[in-house]
């Protein structure tokens, strides 16, 4: 049995010879006949090995093996990697491409920004001019109408003093003395004295103001006064009787003045000042409420009631 077996191996190991021995000459006659030659030699060798298991190795080669697939994974691991990296560094280059360009098109975009507002600058300073010029053509054209107006609104003013009104102030004497001060003031009362209260209260805020230490003054602050309440100014005659009692409440028209303050608060309907100033009037001057201002002291406290 063991005989019959191997006479069938051997069988087909001479068959297998027999197809290497056909199949050599149809091969052609080239380096690729080699290559062939040797992988038909290789499969032989192989069909032998399951005829004899356990063949010695001087007779029969090892088993045919596939080509090794690491060179084929490390190059293809090599080769992807390689590519990846290209790929990255294409791409880094296409977007430093891209924001170049766009860099380039935002510079490009605020030049013509730029040169666009200059533009709009340069007209707008041109139609500035023009306007400044029409402006002022206009101005000249419309001037006679403007005098005009300025006529219209001159005619429609108050007459000055008449020659009569001149004639008399200009008859009133200024006095000419060694005291030039005691002058300026004389003449601003012989003017209210006589009812020029407009050109009394000129001459007499010149003297104030120009003689504020003279022994005068405070003559010249309280006839201010009424100068003002005189000519129906109690508004204005009210702060130069304030001022002149509080500049100096020893001083010879210091009661006088705070006196008128309280007539001039009647003047303009404030009762609750009035009332103060006649009250500190009578404690601080009471000399004066008994005696040479009793009657216009007493006059004041009939037109108000004060509690």
């Amino acid at each position: 049995m063991i005989f019959g077996s191997f006479a069938r191996n051997l069988s087909v190991f001479g068959a297998g010879f027999a197809l290497l021995a056909i199949a050599t000459p149809v091969l052609p006659q080239d380096g690729n006949d080699e290559a062939r030659l040797r992988r038909l030699e290789a499969e032989v060798r192989a069909l032998q090995r399951k005829v004899f298991p356990g063949g010695d190795g001087r007779f029969f080669e090892p088993e045919m093996t596939a080509q090794p697939s690491v060179n084929s994974t490390t190059s293809g691991t090599s080769t992807t990697a390689v590519t990846d990296i290209l790929a990255r560094l294409d791409a880094l280059e296409a977007q430093l491409q891209r924001q170049t360009a766009l860099n380039e098109e935002n510079a490009n975009a605020l030049r013509q920004l730029s040169e666009r507002l200059d533009a709009v600058e340069g007209r707008g300073a041109s139609a500035g001019g023009t306007a400044g010029a029409g402006t002022v053509t206009t101005t000249s054209a419309s001037a006679p109408p403007a005098t005009g107006a300025t006529r219209t609104v001159a005619t429609a003013q108050p007459a000055g003093p008449t020659q009569e009104r001149l004639a008399a102030v200009q008859a009133i004497a200024k006095p000419q003395t060694d005291d030039s001060g005691d002058d300026e003031y004389s003449y601003g009362f012989r003017l209210w004295d006589a009812g020029f209260f407009p050109e009394a209260q000129q001459q007499l805020t010149m003297f104030v103001e120009q003689n504020p230490g003279h022994w005068r003054a405070t003559y010249g602050r309280n006839l201010l006064g009424r100068a003002y309440l005189d000519d129906g100014k109690a508004k204005e005659a009210a702060p130069w009787f304030l001022k002149n009692y509080q500049e100096d409440k020893t001083g010879a028209r210091a009661g006088d003045s705070l006196l008128y303050l309280a007539e001039s608060m009647i003047a303009l309907d404030d009762t609750r000042r009035a009332c103060i100033a006649l009250a500190e009037f009578s404690e601080t001057y009471p000399a004066l409420a008994a005696g040479r201002l009793q009657g216009q002291y007493e006059a004041n406290r009939g037109k108000v009631k004060c509690d």
